[in-house]
């Protein structure tokens, strides 16, 4: 029972989603950097609200304004860049690991008075982005098949999490390796350069000496 009391918390610990809500005005660009493993769905659910001067508040926004949206990948490969409505969900799957960037600005400058946006986002990443309620009804599942497939998925991405911090203790540890043999060489050349320059002095003073008939 204790270690399965431990199972359940480390699955619960990972909790690889995000909400949150930021203001943004004509010609701002937000981004967002979110680490994600490979093969893995990503999920983002967003919302558009404008600004009322009268009460000071946001209300719903119209649907003449939407939002661009742009996501790259570690490699800076462009995976998705595609103008979306005030209200959607994006869906799109990273092909390599590393740190992917979303992107999102107004498809629009021609606000009235400069209308200030606050965007609702939120994203969510491997298996909190499958709709279970949706896939129990395509595929009737009954309820404890679909416990067992959320608790599979939940096992595929603890598995691709620990094979990303891999990925990333490999990364780490050759650049190490990289920053360690250049500092090896600097130092080494620094040394040279030293040694070179000793035994010019000397040669320099031993002509002077003698050009002198000091010694």
């Amino acid at each position: 029972m204790k270690v399965l009391t431990i199972s359940v918390f480390l699955i619960s610990s990972l909790v690889l989603t995000s909400a949150l809500y930021f203001h943004i005005g004509e010609t701002e660009r937000k981004c967002f950097i979110e680490e994600i493993p490979g093969d893995t769905t990503v999920l983002v659910n967003y919302k558009v609200e404008v600004h009322d001067p009268r009460s000071g508040g946001f209300m719903p926004s119209n649907p003449g304004i939407g939002m661009h949206v742009e996501v790259k990948n570690a490699d800076g490969k462009l995976l998705l860049s595609r103008v979306y409505s005030f209200e959607g969900r994006i869906s799109f799957t990273s092909q390599t690991p590393g740190e992917h960037v979303i992107c999102l600005y107004s498809n629009t400058t021609k606000w009235i008075g400069g209308t200030q946006l606050r965007v609702h986002l939120d994203i969510q990443v491997g298996e909190h982005a499958i709709d279970y309620a949706n896939v129990a009804q395509k595929e009737k599942l009954t309820e404890l098949q679909l416990r067992v497939r959320q608790l599979l998925d939940q096992v595929e991405q603890i598995s691709k999490e620990q094979n990303y911090q891999r990925y990333r203790e490999e990364r780490f540890r050759s650049t190490s390796e990289s920053t360690n043999q250049r500092v090896f060489w600097w130092s080494l050349t620094q040394l040279v350069v030293l040694v070179c320059m000793g035994l010019w002095q000397m040669r320099h003073l031993k002509s002077f000496f003698e050009a002198k008939k000091l010694v």
